[in-house]
């Protein structure tokens, strides 16, 4: 049986992945910082050509690719989270489906989709549980741009 406390802890880190969702589909980038990741993060979108590196590389990254000029819509549904704790550390591993659509020019427009899986540490801070590393993993691809090597 859960104690109390690993409820309160998988709720909160449920919550985190929920809000982080909500952020990258607003495009409200510099939240991450502060709400979402530790200041020392790790995160690594390489699997589908995106950034590796820390969380002001990473929040640059996604200001210069996920411009509503090149994806005017996007969501990222979160679930499955599968989150192990160890005290004020946990790890998890949460499924995403990411329907996008992606501009072609001259009012043209494809919508795509990706599967895929994040894989996360955290960390328990003053501030409540933030990710310190993020890994995408990649599960499948629908409907990509042929010139997306996805």
């Amino acid at each position: 049986m859960l104690s109390q406390q690993e409820l309160s802890d998988r709720f909160e880190i449920q919550d985190l992945c929920y809000r982080y969702a909500e952020i990258i589909d607003s495009k409200d980038f510099d939240a991450l910082r502060g709400e979402i990741f530790t200041a020392d993060a790790h995160i690594d979108y390489s699997v589908f050509g995106g950034s590796v590196g820390g969380l002001e590389d990473t929040i640059d990254f996604l200001k210069q690719a996920l411009t509503n000029e090149l994806f005017p819509a996007h969501q990222h549904l979160n679930a499955n989270l599968q989150v192990t704790l160890a005290g004020d550390e946990a790890s998890g591993r949460i499924m995403c489906f990411n329907p996008q659509q992606i501009s072609l020019g001259e009012e043209d427009s494809q919508l795509f989709m990706l599967g895929l899986w994040y894989l996360d540490k955290y960390v328990r801070t003053q501030q409540g549980w933030r990710i310190c590393e993020r890994i995408e993993e990649k599960s499948w691809v629908f409907n990509t741009p042929d010139f997306m090597q996805l």
